[in-house]
């Protein structure tokens, strides 16, 4: 593996553990929401690294996909809290 893919996945996979730590401690429901996406959007760039390191484009397209969802509940859950009237 190269030295630069293996710094880029370390990257990651700390983004990962911080998001994981935030979504674990809150406090707020907002707060976890944003942990999720930071989550799923680690996870989103994981995998188009993985994409990169094979050189298969398919992966790319799973991730595209994954991160639409992402986006979309999201957006649905912002519009939620702020209807519910959550901070």
């Amino acid at each position: 593996m190269q030295p630069l893919l293996v710094t880029l996945l370390s990257g990651v996979v700390l983004a990962m553990g911080l998001a994981t730590v935030r979504l674990l401690r809150g406090p707020t429901l907002a707060d976890r929401v944003m942990a999720l996406d930071v989550l799923v959007i680690a996870a989103v760039g994981g995998v188009a690294l993985v994409a990169w390191q094979t050189g298969r484009a398919v992966f790319l397209d799973v991730a595209v996909a994954v991160a639409m969802v992402t986006f979309i509940s999201a957006v649905a859950l912002a519009w939620y809290l702020e209807k519910r009237g959550e901070p």
